[in-house]
C-alpha cells in the first residue's frame, strides 16, 4: 500500500534528500505550483521525476455559486500531463463569492445542495479529463439539512460519479464537536468510492472543541480510526498532511512508518 506525504516548500529540500524507501508518492496544491520556475521549479521536476505526483485542490469552491473558472481548470490539466498525474482531489465545500475566501465552509446537507454540487463536479471531471475525489471537510458550526453528513456524502458521490478522499482527521474532528459516531460515518462510506486516506493532527482546546490544524503529530485516537478504516472499508494509499510547525524529518519519517504498520495489521499507537 502507497503512503505519501505532503509537498510543502519548506520540505522540498528535505524530501529531496530523503531516503526513497520512506514515502511512495507526494501530493501538492496545483494553485501552489502552476506557472512556478527557478529552483524550486526545478526541485518541482526532480521531485516527480522520482516519485509519483498527486494533486489536491484548494481553490475550485465545488459548492459555490460563481461560475468554476474554466481557463484555470486548463492550467491544472496542463500541469497534470506534464507531470504525468492521475489523482486529482477538492475539498467538498465553497470558498469563493466574488473573490476567494481563504477558507473551506461547509455546505448545507440538503438534495438540492446534491444535485448543484454534483453537476459542478461533473464539469470538472469532463475539463481535466479525469475522475475526482472529493474530501470530507471539517466544520465547526452545526450544519443544517435534511440529511445527516454521511448521507450527504454519499449523495454526492453517487450523484456526481467520482471518488472520495476520506480524511480520517476530519471524520474524528467532526464526531467529536458535533457528536456523532466516527466508526459509524466509516461503516457508511462506500468503500469502492475511497481513493485514498489523509492523516493529519489536530489541536484540542480547553473546552473541548478540536480544531483541524495540521500543525501537531497525528493523535493516538486518529491512528485508532486509521486502523479501523483499513479493516472496515479496506488499505488505501494514505498520506500525511503537515502543513505547519514542522519537526525534524526524523519525527515525520516515524509516520510514515506507523501509516504502513497500521495498513499490515503490525502497528499500533503509542
Amino acid at each position: 500500500m502507497a503512503v505519501g506525504i505532503g509537498l510543502r516548500r519548506a520540505l522540498m529540500g528535505t524530501l529531496l534528500e530523503a531516503d526513497a524507501r520512506d514515502f511512495d508518492f507526494v501530493e501538492c496544491a496545483p494553485e501552489n505550483w502552476i506557472g512556478v520556475g527557478g529552483r524550486f521549479g526545478e526541485m518541482l521536476d526532480e521531485l516527480a521525476a522520482r516519485k509519483p505526483l498527486a494533486c489536491h485542490g484548494l481553490s475550485l469552491s465545488l459548492g459555490g455559486t460563481e461560475p468554476l473558472d474554466l481557463p484555470f481548470l486548463k492550467k491544472v490539466a496542463g500541469f497534470m500531463d506534464r507531470h504525468r498525474v492521475d489523482l486529482y482531489s477538492e475539498h467538498l465545500s465553497y470558498c469563493g463569492d466574488d473573490g476567494h475566501l481563504y477558507d473551506l465552509l461547509p455546505l448545507p446537507f440538503t438534495e438540492e445542495t446534491v444535485r448543484h454540487v454534483a453537476g459542478r463536479i461533473r464539469r470538472v471531471q469532463d475539463a481535466v479529463g479525469r475522475r475526482l475525489a472529493v474530501e470530507n471537510i471539517s466544520y465547526y458550526a452545526p450544519a443544517t439539512g435534511e440529511m445527516d453528513e454521511a448521507t450527504f456524502v454519499k449523495a454526492i458521490l453517487s450523484e456526481a460519479d467520482c471518488d472520495l478522499l476520506l480524511d480520517v482527521n476530519n471524520v474524528y474532528v467532526n464526531a467529536a464537536n458535533h457528536g456523532y459516531d466516527a466508526a459509524a460515518f466509516l461503516a457508511a462510506m462506500p468503500a469502492g468510492r475511497v481513493r485514498y486516506y489523509h492523516v493529519a493532527g489536530h489541536y484540542d482546546e480547553p473546552d473541548g472543541l478540536k480544531i483541524d490544524t495540521h500543525g501537531a503529530p497525528v493523535k493516538d485516537p486518529v491512528w485508532a480510526l486509521l486502523a479501523q478504516a483499513y479493516r472496515s472499508i479496506g488499505p488505501r494509499p494514505t498520506l500525511l498532511e503537515r502543513d505547519a510547525n514542522f519537526p525534524g524529518y526524523g519525527d515525520l519519517r516515524s509516520e510514515l512508518q506507523l501509516i504502513r504498520r497500521l495498513a499490515a495489521g503490525t502497528g499500533a499507537p503509542a
